[in-house]
């Protein structure tokens, strides 16, 4: 089922996650229901906030990512690459910065150069409730921080410079207030 996303300005979104178990009523069906809700939406990752839970959980599908030129290098990891993160906790993060541009599907038309570190370690459980500890890099790590985030009441556009965040209040004002076009099914604050 393609859920609702939540737009910016939805109090969900600023909320820290709660850990769940592995009796969380239907999850089995919450996790397909979100990677359906962000292949509709042709997003590669979705935070449970976003569909109006504040549970530790995210859905990450970088697959699309291996036909791009810029990621041949790790193509063979990107292909494969469709994860469900429970309860994570990113245990370091290390390596240089790079700013890379990121979007939202809370946020949508809004694009800015955000600065994530290289290189994650992070604790979570799988859609079995396996754990696992794995460390990521690349494209990989950025859109594991990006989801993280997510879990943690943060946005992208928190990491903007003031300067940055001045030039997006108007967007964001408008998606707040639902006047924006999107492609996809969302669910407006006012």
């Amino acid at each position: 089922m393609i859920l609702p996303i939540r737009a910016f300005g939805d109090p969900v979104l600023r909320k820290v996650g709660k850990d769940i178990d592995k009796d969380y009523p239907e999850l089995q069906e919450l996790i397909e229901n979100m990677f359906e809700t962000m292949y509709s939406a042709n997003g590669i990752g979705l935070a449970a906030p976003q569909i109006g839970l504040d549970i530790r959980l995210f859905v990450i599908d970088v697959t699309p990512l291996a036909e791009d030129e810029d990621y041949e290098d790790i193509k063979d990891e990107l292909v494969s690459f469709k994860k469900v993160f429970i309860n994570a906790k990113i245990l370091e993060e290390s390596g240089e910065e790079w700013k890379f541009n990121e979007g939202c599907l809370s946020i949508p038309d809004v694009r800015e150069d955000v600065k994530r570190k290289g290189t994650i370690v992070i604790e979570y459980f799988d859609e079995n409730f396996v754990k696992h500890t794995e460390t990521f890099s690349d494209i990989r790590a950025r859109v594991i921080q990006h989801e993280y985030d997510h879990i943690e009441g943060i946005l992208f556009t928190d990491h903007l410079s003031a300067l940055k965040k001045k030039l997006v209040k108007g967007k964001l004002t408008k998606i707040t207030q639902g006047d924006i076009n999107v492609g996809y099914k969302m669910r407006f604050p006012k």
